[in-house]
């Protein structure tokens, strides 16, 4: 039998509280290399507080979260971490291009240009490319944050609810990036309430309350259990 991977991501024990309500519950969690992970549950059930917390933008209050072995939120699991938020965070006095050119040199990558480039048609953007943020459409800021959040190296992917404000074939797109991500050996795990992208991953985990209540395969019938 080949051994599995070593987790890309190890969550043990991990409990968040607001004062005194309790996000996340003493969660256990790992995630391997080349899965694609659905992560799914209704609003407030815990899915951004559990991004949040493994992109080291929170600190538990018990437990411990590590990527690739180094703790959430230290410049090792950072630059291993590819975070798409729900809102995305952008310069208005850069273009498009020099987001990702900066993005890109930043992560030390030099040969930027045609991956970038790639990224840019894929996405649609290809028009926008010397244009400012401050004149984009939610969707096609939504558009720009992917485009930079898969312009550097990451073995890890998150992202937070990033169909929203994206059209039916942008979402086709990202869901086919997001699978070839999870190909090339990334671990991949987006939050979302839509059935179509849900179906796609290779992994689902359902979050109610905090806790975890499913961990297991994607198939049709459960995400329509857990995706009405």
């Amino acid at each position: 039998m080949t051994p599995k991977p070593p987790p890309v991501l190890e969550v043990k024990g991990l409990l968040r509280r607001y004062a005194t309500l309790v996000a996340l519950g003493a969660l256990d969690l790992e995630v391997r290399s080349g899965e694609f992970v659905a992560l799914v549950g209704p609003n407030g059930a815990g899915k951004s507080t559990l991004l949040a917390c493994v992109a080291g933008l929170l600190e538990p209050s018990e437990g411990e979260v590590r990527v690739g072995g180094a703790r959430a939120g230290s410049l090792a699991a950072r630059a291993a971490t590819s975070y798409l938020g729900d809102e995305p965070v952008l310069y208005d006095d850069l273009s498009l291009e020099e987001h990702l050119e900066y993005v890109a040199r930043l992560h030390g990558v030099e040969d930027w240009e045609r991956p970038a480039a790639d990224l840019i048609t894929r996405l649609g953007l290809d028009d926008r490319v010397d244009d400012l943020p401050a004149h984009f459409s939610k969707g096609m800021r939504q558009k720009t944050s992917i485009a930079l959040g898969l312009a550097r190296p990451f073995s890890l992917l998150l992202a937070d609810e990033p169909f929203d404000g994206l059209d039916p074939p942008s979402r086709e797109v990202l869901t086919d990036l997001l699978s070839e991500a999870a190909a090339s050996g990334a671990a991949v795990v987006v939050s979302t309430h839509r059935l179509d992208i849900a179906e796609r991953a290779s992994r689902a985990i359902a979050l109610f309350d905090g806790q975890i209540t499913y961990d297991g395969p994607a198939d049709q019938e459960t995400m329509h259990k857990l995706l009405p």
